[in-house]
């Protein structure tokens, strides 16, 4: 429908500009239009007379080119052209205009063609076969050669080939969010692709925001990112500022808290009284739960101290010292549904973050104990170690069977149900593991040397790959023992730890180089966890201190007087415990002068300060 319309008028235009030249005009003073503009009979006169008084004059050059755009050759050596005195001035006809006999325009019109045909030769020469070019007509127009250098120029295969919506979709989903938004506002059509909500889904989902939603949840995906990108700049902003609430999660005088874990929100304690306490810290106005244990069932005294909790999305589990064990349920119940009686006390205590899957450490005894499809607790692995154990750790991710990491004075195992012997992934002699840590393929953990090994850079922490059992990466130089390592809670290529040398270190896998090395804590590290930019650093002398990784600055501290012995963070809470090395200490007898100086052992600010719940 262009293309007619564009004929159309061409030919009015030609048809008027003939019109025009056949019939000559004067101005108001009588005087005659210009020979340009005449008709071609009178400029074919004037022309031949022109050429016979041309032959009396010598030729100006070489080559010379008159106004009507045709070029005669001239010999060498002729003499400039003679001019008549009362000669009119010359003008450009618009018809010559049309029949392409401008100079400037032909001349850029020719080497362009002259380009394209040793382009397409080169194109054929290498075997490559291209549509050959509409070779120009002399008796076209300037007008049509100009419309079809346009439609050459023009030719971009995705403006002109019309695609499917799903094959463009399929093109678009390769661009981010910036390119997305550059492509818009291009035009109206790429503007109705660039906003697909498939598109935007997908990137909510890439960036990590509404997992497990489906594509109908949302009206707007696009928004639904944005919203997500500003709450996360807004924490962000926030956790540097201290903008947020503590609260302050406490319990009774004289029970004297002993281990502390969390799952995302939900988070259980022990004390020295026997009582396990369990927060959902999502609710601010839910109230904590107690959990019944099975002494205070059979009214046993004095009830035993709790020495380990852990807790996930569906139980939550508690070792006391006497060697019991109980577990509850962390929807409905506050009886517990499974115990178990050790004949040793519980060293170590460890709880799959997918599934109900316990296991247990007691001297160098591993077991691991789950509930089959009916209930029923079973046992699905009993190990015996040749040392007693000293770290405990189930190995994070869904997987058909359980994986037990436990490490033993200088060696470390890795134990599934089914196997015979344990499989050793590090075993030096002499050189005891102090720290361990694993994710979903690794396994992280600090080795002190000892003797001739202390040359070698001091201690290090080793991390080792959980498929093959091979060592993959060894990094930190140290005189002082590591007391902490996190690589589960970070992101996959960073690992945070904490010395006794009273430095925080955060190590680049990728690299093995470090990343930040931070002088924090007089009395030694005791907690750490790191993301992709700010790190949170415990120690013994109960400061929490909150840095910027990549400038090294302090952003904020809070202080306690008992160690720190727990941390755990998400982009909007952040959970710390300072339990007290003493479990009998000044305050709990009632003839003691301060009554109130262990009210606070446990100080989880499950919104942490000016951090968790941004104010708008």
């Amino acid at each position: 429908m262009a293309g007619d319309e564009l004929f159309a008028f061409r030919e009015r235009w030609k048809h008027e500009l003939e019109k025009k030249t056949k019939t000559p005009r004067t101005d108001s003073g009588g005087f005659a239009r210009p020979r340009s503009l005449q008709s071609s009979k009178d400029d074919e006169a004037t022309g031949s007379k022109e050429r016979n008084e041309a032959q009396n004059c010598p030729p100006a050059s070489k080559t010379a080119t008159d106004f009507d755009g045709r070029h005669s050759a001239r010999e060498e050596g002729d003499a400039p052209a003679c001019r008549s005195e009362d000669a009119e001035p010359q003008y450009v006809s618009m018809e010559s205009l049309l029949d392409g006999r401008t100079s400037p325009l032909l001349d850029r019109i020719q080497e362009e063609k002259v380009r394209r045909k040793r382009q397409y030769d080169a194109l054929n020469s290498h075997g490559h076969k291209l549509q050959p070019q509409k070779k120009p007509n002399k008796k076209d127009k300037l007008v049509d050669q100009f419309i079809q250098d346009l439609n050459d120029v023009n030719d971009i295969p995705f403006f002109d080939v019309e695609l499917p919506y799903e094959l463009a979709l399929k093109i678009f989903q390769f661009l981010g969010q910036t390119d997305l938004g550059r492509c818009a506002q291009v035009s109206k059509s790429w503007r109705v692709l660039a906003e697909d909500e498939v598109l935007w889904y997908r990137l909510c989902l890439k960036s990590g925001y509404h997992s497990g939603a489906n594509i109908s949840d949302s009206p707007c995906w696009k928004s639904s990112l944005r919203d997500s990108l500003n709450a996360e700049n807004a924490e962000r902003t926030n956790w540097k500022s201290r903008v947020g609430s503590i609260s302050h999660l406490q319990f009774e005088l004289g029970k004297i808290l002993c281990d502390v874990s969390c799952f995302e929100g939900l988070v259980i304690a022990g004390y020295t009284s026997g009582d396990v306490r369990l927060w959902d810290t999502f609710h601010r106005d839910s109230r904590s739960s107690c959990p019944r244990s099975t002494h205070q069932n059979r009214d046993v005294t004095p009830k035993p101290h709790v020495c380990h909790v852990r807790v996930n999305e569906s139980v939550a589990v508690a070792a006391y010292e006497d060697g019991s064990l109980d577990v509850w349920s962390t929807e409905n119940g506050l009886e517990p549904i499974h115990h178990q009686q050790h004949l040793h006390r519980v060293h170590a205590l460890a709880l799959s973050s997918t599934q109900p899957t316990v296991s247990t450490a007691c001297g160098s005894e591993v077991r691991m104990d789950s509930p089959d499809d009916r209930g029923y607790w079973r046992t699905l692995c009993l190990t015996q170690l040749s040392k007693p154990v000293d770290h405990l750790l189930m190995v994070p991710g869904h997987r058909p069977s359980p994986l037990v990491v436990a490490s033993a004075c200088d060696s470390v195992y890795l134990l599934a149900p089914g196997q015979d012997e344990p499989r050793t992934i590090h075993s030096v002699y002499g050189h005891p593991v102090t720290c361990l840590d694993v994710t979903e393929s690794q396994a992280a953990l600090g080795v002190k040397r000892c003797g001739w090994a202390m040359n070698d850079g001091g201690n290090k922490i080793q991390v080792y790959s959980l498929e093959t059992g091979q060592l993959e990466a060894t990094v930190g130089s140290s005189a002082g023992d590591f007391t902490c390592v996190n690589l589960r809670d970070g992101p996959p290529h960073l690992l945070a730890c904490g010395n006794k040398d009273r430095r925080v270190r955060v190590y680049d896998l990728r690299s093995g180089c470090s990343a930040a090395s931070l002088y924090a804590h007089h009395l030694g590290v005791s907690a750490v966890q790191a993301d992709d930019w700010k790190i949170v650093s415990g120690g013994g002398e109960g400061l929490v201190c909150v840095w910027e990784m990549r400038m090294g600055a302090k952003l904020w501290e809070m202080h306690n007087r008992h160690p720190v012995r727990y941390i755990w963070f998400n982009t909007s809470s952040l959970v710390t415990a300072n339990i007290p090395d003493e479990k009998t200490p000044r305050g709990a007898c009632i003839t003691d002068d301060d009554l109130t100086a262990h009210r606070r052992c446990l100080e989880p600010p499950a919104f942490p300060p000016d951090v968790a719940r941004p104010q708008e």
